[in-house]
């Protein structure tokens, strides 16, 4: 399961110091390369000791998509129109 590199998103609640801490995320609501584990939360969760990973990658237009999971090295996750996107996301 590739790394969440960098998250950008500062306000989503497994970001801490741009580290994702969520086990794994769910990228991509089968059209837009968004991470669907993001949320907002008064404090912030996670495995502080893990770095988030790419559980599954609902976009299959994606070219690091291999069988709905990611097989790109690693990802960057950013805010992009109101939207926490896999900046990763390259179009075959």
């Amino acid at each position: 399961m590739p790394q969440v590199a960098v998250c950008q998103v500062a306000d989503c609640a497994y970001n801490q110091d741009s580290t994702c801490h969520a086990l794994a995320i769910t990228v991509g609501d089968g059209t837009h390369a968004r991470c669907d584990t993001f949320f907002t939360f008064p404090s912030k969760g996670g495995d502080a000791a893990a770095t988030g990973r790419v559980g599954a990658c609902k976009v299959s237009g994606c070219l690091h998509n291999v069988g709905l999971e990611c097989q790109a090295p690693g990802i960057t996750v950013a805010a992009l129109q109101d939207a926490a996107d896999c900046l990763t996301y390259t179009m075959r």
